[in-house]
């Protein structure tokens, strides 16, 4: 890392040598990217790496930061100038790294409001700058408010090989911290940072009046699944269910094992019917679902219990009420959702499928 900086401290001092024919403003320059550089070092986060490369850009050059897209192994990031406008980039954004939905797309510090007026551009009236290095791949995209010159590509890239170091370096600190994590089997959380995740979410549930569900499930007679098809072919169920389950939720929801064949999920303002009405849905996508494995078909079924956070309900609480709920979906003979659905017709009317409103109890 030192030989690194060093490197880039001789090409700065280099380049501004050639370029100012005065000490001082040399000098002053000099310190300016110099200081920036190794602002990018003592960074904790990729978004605070993401924020200084803005400065350094705004305070040397007078240009504002227009996009920062950061493709890692766990998805793609993007910065977005407060300036600017979601939809006039997107487009770019999921060309540009064969993306197919907006979905897909992390924004790190920006919100939109729906009637925003967007400004219009295309990929020839922006500038842009790739970053490489072994563990991200990463653009810049500007929009420059006056030509660039060959000063300023200089200085750009200068301040862009001092970013990816610093970046490298933050991702591979973001994968360590996310391997102690993670479930190495499934790739969702693993029961002891469901724990720092509900703590805090329910923390920030309570201060600002909002809602907050959880939801527990397991997989019905998934014993016989290991019997029948070995381990391997249980490890494959649970990972199958696990990916379905991941893309039906929102992404500012929680999934985590929570040991076993059994999960957990966080779901932040979410009420308790609006909680058992997801419960439901993936309920029914797990049933649908056909696992192959060693030339024959698994299915499995899933039964759900779900609580929800209440006035002077801690999270032990809140955890016993979701864990007593998937126990009575069990009793109620599995491939159920506990609080549950049920149907309610006139009394002179058969429950049809086609007629059926629903209460919650």
């Amino acid at each position: 890392m030192k030989q690194t900086f060093n490197k880039i401290s001789d090409t700065v001092s280099a380049f501004f040598s050639l370029v100012f024919s005065s000490s001082v403003q040399r000098a002053a320059a000099q310190t300016k990217l110099t200081h920036h550089i190794v602002a990018l070092n003592k960074k904790s986060s990729s978004m605070e790496i993401i924020n200084e490369v803005s400065e350094c850009l705004k305070d040397i050059l007078g240009y504002r930061l227009f996009a920062f897209v950061v493709k890692k192994e766990a998805g793609v990031d993007v910065w977005l100038d407060p300036r600017m406008y979601k939809t006039s980039l997107e487009d770019i954004i999921l060309k540009d790294f064969k993306i197919q939905s907006p979905e897909d797309l992390n924004y790190l510090n920006h919100s939109f409001e729906p009637d925003e007026h967007q400004e219009k551009f295309t990929l020839d009236t922006l500038v842009h700058y790739d970053l490489k290095e072994e563990n991200c791949y990463a653009r810049l995209y500007m929009l420059p408010q006056k030509g660039m010159t060959a000063f300023h590509d200089e200085v750009v890239r200068l301040i862009l090989q001092g970013c990816a170091t610093a970046l490298s370096k933050q991702i591979k600190i973001e994968n360590l911290k996310d391997a102690a994590v993670i479930d190495p089997l499934t790739g969702c959380y693993n029961r002891r940072e469901f724990e720092n995740q509900l703590h805090r979410h329910a923390a920030s549930a309570s201060r600002y009046k909002n809602n907050l569900s959880l939801f527990m499930f397991d997989l019905d007679h998934f014993k016989k699944v290991n019997d029948t098809h070995g381990h391997l072919g249980g490890d494959q169920v649970l990972k199958e269910v696990t990916m379905l389950i991941q893309e039906n939720m929102r992404r500012g929801d929680i999934l985590a094992r929570y040991g076993g064949e059994e999960f957990i999920a966080i779901l932040p303002e979410t009420d308790k019917v609006k909680a058992m009405e997801l419960a439901d849905r993936l309920r029914i996508k797990i049933a649908a679902l056909r696992i192959p494995f060693n030339g024959s078909t698994i299915r499995v079924t899933a039964s759900f219990g779900v609580s929800e956070l209440l006035p002077n309900t801690d999270t032990s609480r809140l955890i016993e009420d979701a864990d007593t709920m998937l126990y009575k979906a069990k009793l109620n003979g599995r491939n159920t959702v506990m609080p549950g659905l049920i149907k309610v017709c006139a009394p002179d009317a058969s429950p049809k499928a086609d007629q059926r409103d629903f209460s919650r109890i």
